[in-house]
């Protein structure tokens, strides 16, 4: 799995978590929308530290709990 993929799929799984929706992260996140719409339609294919950090500031998580996901255990080499 690439790491943009394992992104999108690490915040889809904190929503069900926090019990949230996508929306709710783009509307509260002090982002563009562009930026989180773009990670979960996978446009963006290597989203930034900062935006992970407002992502996981939304969550109410730290960056080091964001990525502490199964998700992110096979990644793939990246091109």
């Amino acid at each position: 799995m690439k790491v943009c993929d394992a992104t999108r799929l690490r915040i889809k799984e904190l929503c069900r978590e926090k019990n949230t929706i996508e929306y709710m992260l783009v509307y509260h996140s002090n982002m563009p929308p562009s930026t989180i719409k773009n990670i979960l339609y996978g446009q963006s294919k290597n989203p930034g530290i900062v935006t992970i950090r407002k992502i996981s500031e939304f969550f109410g998580i730290s960056i080091r709990e964001f990525y502490n996901s199964p998700v992110f255990d096979d990644l793939e080499p990246e091109e």
